[in-house]
């Protein structure tokens, strides 16, 4: 199986931190306890492997997360981002890597698929990460789920998730790492404050903030910084109690059309 390369920028970043504190190689080696000629290797991109206490020196010492100075390029960030890293906010690259998901268990050690009813909502936003409020919500076991991963399940409301009915069930899987994300990834959002829960199509921006679309294009899109978001949970599958309408006339000539469409796009790549 291939692998997508990931690129590390620790050498940039530390270079690109030192002058933007505007200090020398040597007293950036005093402050840590390193060599002038250490530092300069580390910037130059020759030393492969630092000492993991190495890491956590630098990391302390600008105030920006080991992982963020290994994946993140920090000079196309702006200032204002840059000081947001700096006072912990690194959650807009992230998202949930900065804390863990309270789960519950069954007897055999197997994690429950806990049920977000609606009048819970609110309690939820509160007690998300509480251990002992995850373990009194209803609990499922769901057939055919993948093994790995944490699933919960949150009720639709609204018209902004149609056409997926209102009242439905939606099974979504828990995102810790934002990043993954692809552009329109369907996903239940758990906003900060008094707004509610979402279902929304996610893009995560480059500037951090994340970009939430509905499905209904009725609403307009709309960015939220990611400190605004607790949680994100990639859709899976969703039940629901009404019957499907059959198609409408309309749905069946444009369907028809677009079957027509691909006819032709196979004849033109086959003649080629």
């Amino acid at each position: 199986m291939n692998h997508k390369k990931q690129k590390i920028f620790f050498a940039e970043n530390i270079k690109f931190l030192r002058k933007r504190k505007h200090i020398s190689q040597e007293s950036l080696a005093s402050a840590l306890g390193l060599t002038r000629a250490k530092i300069a290797a580390i910037e130059a991109g020759n030393t492969k492997s630092p000492q993991p206490g190495d890491y956590l020196n630098f990391s302390n010492f600008f105030k920006i997360s080991i992982d963020t100075l290994l994946k993140v390029d920090l000079s196309r960030l702006g200032e204002l981002k840059l000081r947001e890293l700096e006072i912990g906010n690194d959650v807009y690259i992230r998202g949930g890597n900065l804390r863990v998901l309270a789960i519950s268990v069954d007897k055999s050690n197997n994690e429950n698929v806990e049920y977000i009813p609606i009048k819970a909502k609110a309690g939820y936003m509160a007690g998300y990460n509480d251990p002992e409020y995850i373990a009194s919500l209803p609990k499922y076991s769901l057939p055919n789920l993948p093994r790995q991963g944490t699933f919960r399940i949150f009720p639709s409301t609204g018209d902004s998730m149609l056409p997926i009915p209102e009242g439905s069930d939606i099974i979504a899987q828990y995102v810790q790492d934002w990043t993954e994300l692809k552009p329109n990834t369907p996903c239940i959002v758990i906003l900060n404050g008094e707004q509610d829960f979402v279902f929304k199509l996610v893009t995560v921006n480059a500037d951090g903030t994340i970009k939430l679309k509905s499905l209904n294009q009725a609403y307009q899109p709309y960015s939220v910084k990611a400190g605004e978001i607790i949680e994100i949970w990639r859709f899976y599958a969703y039940t629901s109690r009404e019957f499907p309408e059959a198609q409408s006339e309309m749905t069946t000539v444009l369907t028809a059309i677009k079957e027509l469409e691909n006819k032709v796009n196979q004849l033109s790549k086959t003649k080629e």
